[in-house]
């Protein structure tokens, strides 16, 4: 490998801090290694020519619809070698092997997938001390995986039928999140006497969810994905997230970070 093309996806920030740790070990070892936000570039510009690699967490049990679309829309392949990582912070299922058959039914060589446990960013919020230990472990894994790649020493196995339940699970379950019926009982709300319009959330949002003009108010649409971006890194408090205790929030870096 000399060159590698990493698309990756983060939401709070745990999978970009995983992908900085790849690319570095990548480069360390004079593998030119360029990053690509998913949300930002089209897959018809994907190099076939480049090894590739993906990163993006999971979620409802794979990952979120926009970059299942964005796999599905990347060109074939004559044997390109390709990788993926996700980040979790407990269990997926139907990620791995259903995205490696895409993978190989475009022509791709899959070489490895890796998921790697982070700090929740849903329902209950741990402390800082417990997040910091679990980020700490999530990049050391980070800095093996990018070794086994590199001496050749990753895997990308899948587990027939089992795997292939949790994908069609993972699709209906996406379903649902876009149903009408979700998208307006368990939207993400604003409180606006905590709101200072700067438009974060916008510039955050990847799917275009969220509607701003300077000086007003942001208006939610019905195009959620709930990767909580808003609502994480929104520097009032103001989004309520409606499956959070206590609208506690995660976020493993800055807003800065992901924007850049």
């Amino acid at each position: 490998m000399k060159k590698i093309d990493f698309y990756y996806f983060s939401g709070t920030g745990n999978t970009y801090l995983v992908v900085k740790k790849m690319a570095e070990i990548f480069e360390q070892n004079g593998i030119k290694t360029h990053l690509f936000k998913i949300e930002n570039i089209e897959p018809k510009d994907l190099n076939p020519e480049h090894t590739i690699g993906l990163g993006f967490p999971v979620a409802e049990l794979s990952t979120f619809s926009f970059i299942w679309k964005f796999i599905r829309d990347i060109p074939s392949s004559k044997g390109t070698k390709i990788f993926m990582v996700d980040t979790l912070a407990g269990f997926s299922g139907g990620i791995i092997g259903p995205l490696r058959m895409i993978l190989k039914n475009k022509g791709y060589n899959p070489i490895g997938a890796k998921e790697i446990i982070m700090p929740s960013n849903i329902f209950f919020i741990q402390d800082k001390i417990t997040n910091s230990k679990k980020v700490e472990e999530g990049l050391l894994e980070a800095d093996k995986y990018a070794w086994d790649i590199i001496e050749g020493r990753s895997r990308w196995d899948r587990i027939p039928i089992i795997s292939d339940i949790f994908y069609y699970g993972s699709l209906l379950a996406l379903r649902l999140t876009h149903s009408n019926f979700n998208q307006k009982y368990f939207s993400l709300k604003l409180a606006n006497d905590k709101c200072s319009k700067c438009g974060l959330c916008f510039e955050l949002c990847p799917v275009g969810n969220i509607r701003w003009s300077e000086g007003q108010y942001p208006q939610y649409s019905m195009n959620c994905e709930y990767c909580l971006r808003c609502g994480s890194f929104c520097p009032q408090g103001a989004i309520f997230v409606p499956f959070n205790y206590k609208n506690k929030t995660y976020s493993a870096v800055k807003a800065k970070d992901i924007l850049k």
